[in-house]
């Protein structure tokens, strides 16, 4: 069974676009495929929170998704949770 998900975004100022998520069963990785436009120059960072609730924000959206109860680090780093995509 493939399971699917959608974030529409919209960020303060400018920013805005759509993240599509997708996995083929349980033991598949996610793929994410998206665009994201209006976003200054330079590198930014992405992160998944645990809850799709954004009515208030990172609080009602929960802590970073760490289900393996990992370090806060970025996408090259061997120690980091699952929900710290970077780059």
């Amino acid at each position: 069974m493939v399971i699917k998900a959608v974030c529409v975004l919209k960020g303060a100022g400018e920013a805005s676009g759509t993240v599509f998520f997708e996995q083929e069963n349980d033991s598949s990785p996610v793929k994410l495929t998206g665009e994201i436009k209006g976003l200054t120059p330079g590198e930014h960072g992405f992160h998944v929170h645990a809850f799709g609730d954004n009515t208030n924000g990172c609080i009602s959206a929960g802590p970073h998704f760490n289900p393996h109860n990992k370090t806060h680090a970025g996408p090259t780093d061997e120690n980091r949770h699952v929900g710290d995509l970077g780059m």
